[in-house]
């Protein structure tokens, strides 16, 4: 009886051993990149996730970096991932989308932003969506129209937080912002809506870069009703929208994809177009209102450059025949040290931390092998806070960007994506900080109370707020 009892255990252990070994050495055809697997299933999930508050490359990173090299694998979330922080495997990856990378999400980004959603759609469809999205909010159509509008919730905020004795600014431009962009997006007005929209969205975000554990009272599962609860008040709108008569349409994004649903052959689908809806509200907010907090963070940080960004804008101001005249389109083009302090402020952001593609088939890359269907992680905070690229990294200094015009994405700067998949709201986001901040450094002045301090999990964080007092100037 014990001699069962000694060879089932030592065959279990026989199996676990096997198990725990065949985890840590993956197959491969070729040379696996260095790095470690982690605990089996867990991979390094945990330590990917633990808060810090450094400024310079995380840690898990970092660590990595110094350990490995540049390319290194590990496991998050239960799957195998190779993450790069060479510039040349990450323009490689972004330019080779659709060839040998696609688009890719752990599963539980899928679960939060939708299986439809325009991250995880693919080729024609991908590119189909990328135009429904650049027809609102394109260079075009925010020189035609959106500009006033932008300039306008701006001043109108503006006004009412200068009448406060406390703005937190990472939540007040993002109600400003969401605002502005429900408006545009499904004529939502919160003043007018029982429903609030955007606390949905405040819970979703709470636990959107959090260990996905989805058990009652965990930050994951609170992600998950707030986007659950976000979709039903999407999906009741969109079917009272297609319920109206025609004629009492808004002329807004729903009514767009109501006309595109119309059509004969139509790839689009309610479920597709409800998915895009809802990152394209979250995507144009949250993003937006954590660069522009950490903007006027710096600049407050920073009194040299608040200074010379102030001469920019009051110059522009002096140079109009009307003064009280809104930015035109020209002007907003001629704000070069304004484009410097917002390509600073995304690069020492890192708000995307991790940017996911799938190689659909083995892939030789400087010696090292890629095997087929592995996830690789490009990560913009190792190639924005290089040294050998960035002197002194960590600093805020916009004038390392003059003379540099960005059109898209390069080897070393990549906050707004790259590739094929470069973000379609990129103008939209810059245009809104610009004339913000034009809005803000003409009229306004500021001081900080209390907060600032950033944490990243890994992504950017304001765990006690970014606090101050917003007085008019006085001529």
């Amino acid at each position: 009886m014990w001699s069962i009892f000694l060879w089932t255990g030592a065959l279990v252990i026989l199996y676990i051993t096997h198990w725990v070994y065949s985890w840590r050495n993956p197959k491969c055809n070729g040379k696996l990149p260095p790095g470690s697997m982690g605990f089996p299933l867990i991979g390094e999930t945990l330590q990917f996730f633990s808060p810090n508050t450094s400024s310079d490359i995380p840690p898990f990173i970092k660590q990595r970096m110094e350990r490995y090299g540049p390319v290194f694998r590990t496991s998050l979330v239960g799957r195998p991932v190779i993450i790069s922080t060479d510039p040349d495997l990450n323009y490689f990856i972004f330019q080779q989308e659709g060839q040998l990378f696609q688009s890719w999400y752990p599963d539980t980004f899928t679960e939060i932003f939708g299986k439809q959603n325009v991250g995880s759609l693919h080729g024609f469809m991908y590119k189909y969506l990328k135009n429904l999205v650049l027809n609102l909010f394109g260079p075009e159509n925010i020189k035609d129209g959106l500009l006033p509008e932008i300039e306008k919730f701006a001043k109108k905020n503006l006004h009412l937080w200068s009448s406060w004795d406390s703005v937190e600014v990472k939540e007040a431009t993002a109600t400003m912002i969401f605002d502005l962009t429900a408006k545009k997006l499904i004529s939502y007005d919160s003043a007018k809506c029982r429903d609030n929209l955007r606390e949905s969205f405040v819970a979703f975000i709470q636990g959107l870069i959090s260990f996905p554990l989805d058990i009652p009272g965990t930050a994951y599962h609170k992600c998950l009703q707030g986007r659950k609860r976000a979709m039903k008040l999407l999906k009741d709108m969109f079917h009272e929208r297609r319920a109206m008569p025609e004629e009492k349409r808004k002329g807004d994004f729903f009514d767009h994809v109501l006309e595109e649903l119309k059509k004969e052959g139509t790839i689009l689908t309610e479920a597709i177009a409800l998915d895009l809806m809802f990152v394209l509200l979250f995507a144009s907010f949250e993003t937006t209102s954590l660069a522009l907090t950490l903007s006027m963070k710096l600049l407050s940080d920073n009194p040299s450059v608040l200074n010379e960004l102030t001469e920019e804008h009051e110059k522009i101001v002096r140079s109009r025949e009307n003064v009280d005249s809104g930015v035109t389109w020209k002007e907003y083009k001629s704000m070069s040290f304004t484009f410097q302090v917002i390509n600073e402020t995304v690069r020492l952001a890192n708000i995307v931390p991790g940017i996911f593609r799938k190689s659909l088939r083995e892939i030789q890359f400087k010696g090292y092998t890629i095997p087929a269907g592995w996830a690789v992680m490009v990560c913009p905070p190792a190639v924005h806070l290089n040294p050998a690229k960035y002197t002194d990294p960590t600093a805020f200094n916009p004038g390392r960007w003059k003379g540099i015009e960005l059109n898209g994405a390069t080897r070393h700067f990549m906050a707004f994506g790259g590739g094929m998949r470069f973000c379609v709201g990129t103008e939209f986001t810059k245009v809104q900080m610009a004339t913000f901040l034009h809005c803000l450094v003409t009229k306004y002045r500021w001081t900080t109370i209390k907060g600032g301090d950033i944490v990243r999990t890994p992504g950017l964080a304001f765990p006690n707020g970014y606090h101050i007092r917003i007085s008019e100037k006085h001529s």
